[in-house]
């Protein structure tokens, strides 16, 4: 979709400034969120990109019935490490486990932990977010925001702390149409409502949300915005910047092409249109699909850190981390590219010939869920009960209808985002910085879509798979619930006729 204009850079005598990756040499970093999907490229990005890091400490709770230490040590066999683990075999060394959780007091860490972090860390990189758009309100005020406001506290007592980067979301404030690099007032005073979630009941709480959101359409948004207050309150005497990320999609480059960890959101519905499964989508052809890979997005926080701690700039800088007013890439194109891209290079086992369309039409959009989707979903789970074997793709459908409507808000709307910030720190960076190809951060044009092709049908060794974790997508959860395998969902069609309807 996009090139990459690469920035990087050596330290020289006659640079007034040092390049990114002399400055994390030496330095002990903080990251909560490091199990997720940016939080595991920005762990490796920074262990292989500047080698010396003293130590990279991570919070993590335990979760799903794993430990503290069973969660990183599955991180770790993750592919998006072996780049790093290939350069240096020990890199995990530098990783130190911190059990934590953002959602009690003091971030529920012990005393020796708090010691540790208070007297050693130098930049803190605050990932950790619920990322649902449908998460309950209380669970989703509790980390995105009452958690931000603890690490806050923490970083707040720290003896060597240069710089605070927090990541936000650029649809932080999706209610104004033009968006700028600064905090706007919040949808509701953050103490107040922190005050009303801890003694309301659940159920009443649940009623209520709609009422407190307002004009924000879910959860995510409206608590990353309080979020965003809230540090601009709260910061004291922090060097803080924050990230506002549009649509995070797959990697363009970095670790390498088309890594993804989930099928959440757009990836899922990708796919679904690659198996054939999704035929109809609500969006406005010319609405800007505003995504940006991972990694862009890694690179520019990395840099945001740099200049942060180095420079020390005298207001909080907010980063539009966007692609739509530098290079617009519209939900029309995406969906030619998609569709041409899944034809060229078909995924194993689809349920169907890929043949999504796009419609801003809520009747038409209904009408083709009705006959493409609900109908032979019907008819296939009958096939299955026929045949003794358990019924799931309605399931399916009913879980592809549901992410499709929380990315209606987003599909069908576009948002003007200023990239001051950004365009000033790509003018920051030294001439050293611009010769190299290790911290790209601006965008400029290149012919649409290039980094999905890679992240939809990567072909290694002529084998079709999609990077997810380094598994092929025949060994991985088909979008992760449901369907345990996809052979569950092959068609009763022998190989041939199977290539030949393509």
């Amino acid at each position: 979709m996009y090139l990459l204009q690469a920035v990087k850079g050596r330290t020289t005598k006659e640079s007034t400034m040092s390049s990114v990756s002399a400055y994390y040499n030496g330095k002990t970093v903080l990251i909560t969120g490091a199990t997720g999907f940016m939080g595991k490229v920005l762990v490796e990005k920074l262990l292989r990109s500047s080698p010396e890091v003293k130590a990279v400490y991570i919070l993590v709770r335990p979760k799903a019935g794993q430990s503290m230490q069973e969660r990183v040590a599955n991180m770790l066999k993750c592919k998006v490490f072996d780049r790093v683990r290939e350069d240096c075999p020990n890199f995990h060394e530098k990783i130190k486990p911190i059990n934590a959780e953002l959602t009690q007091p003091k971030l529920a860490i012990s005393a020796e932990d708090e010691e540790e972090l208070l007297t050693r860390v130098n930049i803190v990189f605050h990932c950790a977010a619920t990322v649902r758009f449908d998460e309950p309100l209380k669970h989703a005020l509790q980390l995105n925001a009452m958690g931000t406001q603890r690490l806050l506290e923490l970083a707040r007592q720290m003896q060597k702390l240069e710089a605070f980067i927090h990541i936000s979301t650029a649809y932080a404030n999706c209610v104004r149409k033009c968006i700028d690099e600064i905090i706007y007032p919040p949808p509701a005073e953050p103490k107040k409502l922190f005050d009303l979630v801890e003694w309301l009941d659940e159920s009443i709480i649940q009623d209520i949300t709609p009422k407190l959101l307002g004009d924000w359409p879910n959860t995510y948004t409206y608590t990353k915005a309080l979020s965003e207050y809230l540090i601009q309150q709260e910061k004291g005497n922090l060097n803080i910047a924050i990230i506002r990320p549009s649509i995070v999609g797959a990697s363009w480059h970095e670790p390498f092409p088309g890594w993804i960890d989930s099928f959440n959101g757009t990836s899922g519905i990708f796919v679904a249109a690659g198996k054939g499964i999704l035929r109809t989508v609500i969006a406005n052809n010319e609405a800007v699909a505003d995504m940006i890979p991972v990694d862009v997005v890694i690179n520019l926080t990395l840099a945001a850190g740099w200049y942060t701690a180095v420079h020390r700039p005298k207001n909080m800088l907010v980063y539009n981390c966007t692609t739509g007013g530098i290079n617009p890439f519209f939900w029309g194109e995406m969906e030619q590219y998609v569709m041409s891209t899944f034809k060229r290079n078909p995924l194993e086992q689809a349920f169907r010939t890929p043949n999504a369309h796009l419609t801003s039409n809520y009747l038409i959009n209904q009408y083709w869920i009705t006959v493409s989707h609900k109908a032979p979903a019907i008819l296939y789970d009958l096939y299955m009960r026929l045949t003794g074997r358990k019924p799931r793709m309605m399931k399916i459908i009913n879980r592809l209808h549901k992410s499709m409507m929380l990315l209606q808000y987003f599909s069908t709307q576009s948002w003007d985002w200023s990239s001051d910030n950004m365009n000033m720190l790509m003018g920051q960076l030294n001439t050293e910085d611009r010769k190299t190809e290790e911290y790209p951060i601006r965008i400029q044009h290149h012919p649409p879509c290039d980094h999905l092709a890679h992240f939809h049908c990567k072909v290694t060794d002529g084998s079709k798979h999609l990077v997810l974790c380094g598994e092929p997508l025949l060994q991985v959860p088909f979008l992760l619930q449901g369907i345990q395998h996809p052979q569950a969902l092959k068609p009763s069609i022998s190989n041939q006729q199977r290539g030949t309807s393509r």
